[in-house]
Order: structure tokens, then C-alpha cells, then sequence
């Protein structure tokens, strides 16, 4: 058993197989020119989170814009009128554009449905949560989009 172990290591480090995140963390984008537009919270953690950099010195006249929006909604309600289920949404629009020309452009979407909570303090806790979840998602498929 431990020899099949063996080789298989040997193949996987021989071969050049590297997880998809290994040096993601050090990347750093660097932009003549970032804007942002939207949710202002959703559009922090993403520049924050990708290591966006903008830098005016840049001879290269490249800009990225970002466009974000949250939305809750009520997706179902009892026979009184009160919610039963919300569903939280996010869009992201992604431009980049070199000299003044869109070179890439990418939506992303994620979306999560849960049931309403009967104390509205949890209730907020919970959609403060799952925005912060929905926007990791996001984080990872842009990081994904831009390291192809």
C-alpha cells in the first residue's frame, strides 16, 4: 500500500500539477485606473480580497471597472402576508479595458434562498452572512476568470 502511495506522489509532483490557488494570494493586479460603482461594501472586499492596485505612473493606459449590486427578495409568504423564504442575489460586472478599449468583460452571479427567522436581529446576522459567503463566491470565480 505505502509504495502505491509512493509512486503516486512521485507522478503528481513529476507531472507539474499544482493546485489552482498556490500563488493566487500573491498576485497583484495593478491598474492606471479602478472604479467602482454600486454596493460600496461588495466592491471593498473584491479589491481588497484580489490585491487590486492602481497606480498612475503606469505608461499603459488600463482600467478595470467594477459593478456590483445585492438584492433581497421575498420569494414566498403565508396566507397572512408574512415572508416565509427571502433570496439574496449578487451581480458582478467585470471591464477591463486597454487603451480605452474593452479587452475582457464577465458577469457573475450568485444567489442563496433561506427561510425567514423569527427574531429579525438573528434574521440580519444571518443575510450579513450569507452576502459575505455570496461575495467569497464571486471573489473566486473572478480570481478564477483572471488568472486564464
Amino acid at each position: 500500500m505505502n509504495k502505491i502511495l509512493i509512486i503516486i506522489f512521485v507522478f503528481i509532483m513529476g507531472c507539474g500539477y499544482q493546485p489552482i490557488y498556490v500563488n493566487k494570494q500573491q498576485d497583484n493586479y495593478v491598474f492606471k485606473s479602478i472604479k467602482l460603482i454600486g454596493d460600496r461594501k461588495i466592491n471593498k472586499k473584491i479589491v481588497t480580497a484580489l490585491n487590486l492596485k492602481e497606480d498612475n505612473n503606469l505608461v499603459e493606459e488600463n482600467k478595470i471597472i467594477l459593478t456590483s449590486g445585492k438584492e433581497i427578495e421575498e420569494t414566498s409568504k403565508d396566507s397572512k402576508g408574512k415572508v416565509q423564504s427571502f433570496r439574496t442575489l449578487i451581480n458582478v460586472k467585470l471591464i477591463i479595458q486597454k487603451n480605452k478599449k474593452i479587452v475582457d468583460t464577465k458577469k457573475f452571479s450568485v444567489n442563496f434562498s433561506y427561510n425567514n427567522k423569527e427574531n429579525n436581529f438573528d434574521l440580519a446576522n444571518y443575510q450579513k452572512e450569507i452576502e459575505n459567503n455570496l461575495t467569497t463566491q464571486i471573489i473566486q470565480k473572478i480570481l478564477m476568470h483572471l488568472s486564464l
